[in-house]
């Protein structure tokens, strides 16, 4: 079962706890229609109503708890709407993150396939100019240090010894894989099974067609980064250092409360923070797939 990200309590009892928001999920799901395939992709083993039931209720429980720890902001003499306005914040947030999250995952097993598909192949393609058997170069490869790649050519090999027809278990493991290049791998070899035609080629014009989505990632990627440098130097740089001043230099004309001046300046710190994490995670999920990092 798939984990649900900023739940406070167990996977069973938060289940338990969503069925009565079940109905409300069944209206509310249709509008995140692509949240039943990210469900699939991350072989998670809920339906997509049910995970959204347990987003809802997930995010309930930490509305009530933003609510309680924003309390004490009315010491400072805020607004008594203040911390309903940010526990709304917060949840909202937390809700879209869960949400989000079985692409994250589905995402992140996209990565680590695609890391180790070339050298994978390659491997592949020696053992079948070498002369052997595509089952035994299977299991080798599933048996060798390729991470994800070769956990997935392990489900292929357990149904295969299990007795189903190796072109049928290689094709249902494409058609479950969230892989477009490693779909179009297995389809290939499938294809040469299937006609008689010479895999070696046919992994050998993969191989080619993935070194160019290789090369084609990494040119896009060097295009990315100078935006994504500027923007972190205007959000994360420019902006709290401009803001803190600006503070400064208000509160010698206009009498702030000496509070709110501290509220704000903490909030600065607050948001500068969160921006630099975001940021740090942008630059991870724009990094080419096709890239070892180990």
């Amino acid at each position: 079962m798939i984990k649900i990200p900023f739940s406070i309590l167990p996977q069973k009892k938060l289940y338990e706890i969503s069925r009565p928001l079940r109905g409300i999920a069944q209206r509310f799901e249709k509008r995140f229609p692509f949240l039943e395939v990210h469900l699939k992709q991350a072989e998670s083993r809920l339906d997509s109503v049910d995970y959204f039931s347990m987003s809802m209720a997930s995010s309930l429980i930490m509305l009530f708890f933003f609510f309680f720890v924003s309390l004490p902001v009315l010491k400072f003499g805020m607004s008594p709407f203040l911390p309903f306005f940010i526990s709304f914040v917060f949840t909202a947030f937390i809700f879209f993150q869960q949400l989000g999250y079985p692409k994250l995952i589905a995402s992140r097993r996209i990565r680590l396939i695609e890391q180790n598909l070339l050298p994978a192949l390659q491997d592949m393609y020696v053992e079948l100019n070498a002369g052997i058997p595509l089952f035994n170069i299977l299991v080798n490869v599933s048996n060798a240090n390729y991470g994800e790649f070769s956990i997935e050519i392990c489900k292929a090999v357990k149904e295969i010894n299990s007795g189903r027809d190796q072109s049928e278990a290689l094709e249902d493991l494409a058609v479950r894989n969230p892989s477009i290049l490693f779909r179009r791998s297995l389809w290939q070899i499938v294809n040469g099974m299937k006609t008689g035609a010479d895999i070696g080629n046919l992994i050998k014009d993969v191989m080619e067609g993935i070194s160019d989505e290789q090369l084609t990632q990494i040119q896009k990627y060097g295009g990315q980064l100078s935006p994504l440098a500027l923007f972190y130097m205007l959000i994360a740089v420019i902006a709290p250092s401009l803001g803190t001043t600006f503070i400064i230099v208000l509160s010698s004309f206009i009498s702030l409360n000496e509070n709110l001046v501290k509220i704000i300046f903490y909030g600065i710190v607050v948001i500068t923070f969160f921006m630099q994490i975001m940021f740090m995670g942008i630059i991870k999920a724009r990094r080419p797939s096709l890239m070892n990092y180990d």
